[in-house]
């Protein structure tokens, strides 16, 4: 059991905050992402759960017990890091064998945990290699293996993916995935890249300059961002963001025009997903195509509304030509209306 409480919790170096009054319960067995990008306070977030890093202000509770003063040996937590961190002169077997080996584990267990764990990451026709000899997925599942033997009550996964190549990356994640479902072990996970994130979570934590922006499930903040940070940063491609004014229910922006919403009247932002826009219907955006991009399944057709760019997803048939004229319509049911002074989501 690993029920993990963060009150309050802050860490700030003179007048530079990095992470500012962070609240939250993480439940027993979940797997929570931290999200955002460089300098946020996600790495030292963890780092603080972890012991790494000195707590400014707040209380950090393993189970109800306070770890502030624990040393980072004594929390019962696993990291596995971005650069791996492995012992280049120790073999596989030997990497994954050495937290046993430090924390005095009865060596008569040691073969037993470690082939277990070789096996879960599919590492058991490399245990006489070293680190030099694998491939950088390989290396990576050396460290989730060194992890994994430990059985700890936490899991503290630091970007583990970054260094990896897309295809390695993507295979990686599924087997992070399916662990996480298997050792049901708490886990935080730290990452910048949404789509990590959006297929790993149980929930994700959104941050931007040491202030968590929004908590939620990967639909909930996919489908209603809080605001217009987390609208940006949340999908691939990102909401389109316009701004315009909004009257009597209707919102204006240059090449835009979209009738029935709900918010007050005044200096707005409206955004959609480039997949909820359609070809036909209505012709709420007009302007000149910017831009075609075949993806495979569809065609991503991007326009310029003034000082924004705007993507609409197309079938993969689409044909057309840049400064061709583009309509598209956009209903006002999948459209959110965000406040243009503050970004909040009205």
């Amino acid at each position: 059991m690993a029920e993990i409480q963060l009150r309050n919790l802050s860490k700030r170096w003179g007048s530079f905050v990095g992470v500012e009054n962070f609240n939250l319960t993480i439940a027993d067995r979940e797997f929570l992402v931290l999200l955002g990008p460089s300098g946020c306070g996600k790495t030292t977030t963890m780092r603080m759960i972890a012991g790494l890093e000195e707590i400014t202000g707040g209380e950090i509770l393993i189970d109800g017990k306070r770890i502030n003063d624990l040393d980072p040996k004594d929390r019962d937590v696993a990291m596995v890091f971005q650069s791996y961190a492995l012992y280049p002169n120790l073999d596989v077997y030997e990497n994954i064998r050495f937290p046993l080996k430090v924390r005095k584990i009865d060596p008569a267990t040691h073969k037993e945990r470690v082939m277990r764990a070789a096996k879960m990451v599919e590492l058991t026709d490399f245990l006489h290699r070293r680190p030099a000899e694998l491939s950088g997925g390989q290396r990576q599942r050396v460290a989730l293996a060194r992890a994994i033997v430990r059985q700890p009550n936490v899991f503290l996964m630091d970007e583990p993916l970054s260094n990896l190549d897309a295809k390695l990356r993507v295979s990686t994640r599924a087997q992070i995935k399916n662990l996480s479902h298997e050792l049901k072990v708490t886990t935080i996970y730290v990452t910048h890249d949404q789509i990590e994130a959006m297929t790993l979570a149980d929930r994700v934590v959104v941050m931007n300059k040491g202030v968590v922006q929004q908590v939620g499930t990967p639909t909930d903040i996919y489908d209603n961002p809080a605001n217009t940070f987390v609208a940006s940063f949340i999908g691939s491609p990102a909401m389109n963001l316009v701004e315009g004014e909004m009257k009597g229910g209707v919102f204006e922006g240059r090449g835009i025009r979209i009738e029935g919403l709900s918010a007050r009247d005044g200096k707005s932002v409206l955004g959609f997903r480039a997949e909820d826009a359609m070809l036909e219907g209505g012709a709420e955006l007009s302007a000149p195509i910017y831009t075609l991009e075949l993806l495979g399944d569809s065609t991503m057709v991007t326009v310029r509304l003034g000082h924004e760019l705007v993507s609409v997803k197309a079938p993969k048939d689409f044909r057309a030509e840049i400064d061709d004229p583009f309509t598209a319509h956009i209903p006002a049911s999948i459209c959110h209306v965000f406040d243009a002074a503050t970004g909040a989501r009205l």
